[in-house]
């Protein structure tokens, strides 16, 4: 749903939480004359997002009614070539302490990203099928297609117009999933993206959802520089039907660090059933 360095990808907003990212260098496009949606999506998916990036995140589920559930969750993620791994553990509440999360998002357009869930109860690792990759990710307004990159070409975009947002310039941009397996696989079939013009972050985005005539809003509430990365610390996702909130996930981001020591072993079957 959001955003990566690599090409023709647009990385997912939970792993895009590890490194909402802006390049520093400037590409030119946006000199050579009016841009097109396409040309948008390209600067944003042309950005450095980091590598070898470790987090710690607070997840806060609230209900309709207000109530909270609190999370707390420690994620690693690095890039192998053009793919990327990410792995993420839950270390509390206890009805979840140990629940792990392994992902393997592949740069090859044709090949289908896996995903992968270990519930510690049942002793038992489920793979995500494509078919299960739009449901509710751990009970949160993320869904597994959003923890995975999408392919841009999946997509037809449009620039609707250029304004501000917070103080910023942003273009608008609307992507249409062109393909039937795109719908079925993310569960959307519109979105409008806002991008900062100064730094290629989408900062906030509303998405139609296929089923139940419902919308999902997302906001980037704190974006911080680490270590030359511009960094999404804190983003809502909010579902709603019409003007009703039916619930909102808010993700926290903590001791964000790149360039970590890390090795292909720790995003392995096996680790994930280990834990941290």
């Amino acid at each position: 749903m959001m955003l990566s360095h690599r090409s023709t990808r647009i990385p997912s907003v939970l792993l895009g939480l590890l490194a909402l990212a802006a390049a520093g260098a400037a590409t030119g496009v946006e000199d050579a004359g009016p841009m097109t949606g396409r040309q948008v999506m390209d600067l944003v998916d042309a950005r450095d997002d980091g590598d070898h990036a470790t987090q710690d995140m607070k997840m806060i589920l609230i209900d309709k009614n207000g109530s909270q559930r609190k999370r707390t969750i420690r994620s690693y993620r690095m890039d192998k070539g053009e793919d990327s791994y990410s792995i993420m553990f839950f270390l509390d509440p206890a009805d979840v302490k140990d629940t792990g999360f392994l992902t393997y998002d592949y740069d090859e357009v044709d090949r289908d990203d896996d995903q992968w869930l270990y519930l510690p109860a049942l002793k038992k690792t489920k793979r995500i099928a494509s078919g299960d990759k739009s449901g509710s990710f751990m009970g949160s307004d993320f869904s597994y297609a959003d923890m995975t990159d999408r392919n841009l070409d999946s997509y037809d975009y449009k620039l609707l117009k250029e304004d501000e947002l917070d103080g910023h310039p942003i273009w608008i941009v609307e992507g249409v999933p062109n393909t039937k397996e795109e719908i079925e696989e993310t569960g959307y079939t519109r979105q409008i993206i806002f991008i900062r013009k100064d730094n290629h972050v989408v900062v906030r985005a509303k998405s139609w959802l296929k089923k139940g005539g419902r919308n999902k809003y997302l906001d980037v509430k704190k974006l911080e520089e680490i270590d030359g990365i511009w960094t999404a610390t804190e983003m809502h996702m909010t579902t709603k039907k019409g003007k009703k909130t039916l619930h909102k996930t808010v993700l926290i981001s903590d001791n964000v660090r790149y360039g970590q020591e890390m090795n292909e072993d720790q995003f392995s079957l096996r680790q994930l059933e280990k834990g941290l």
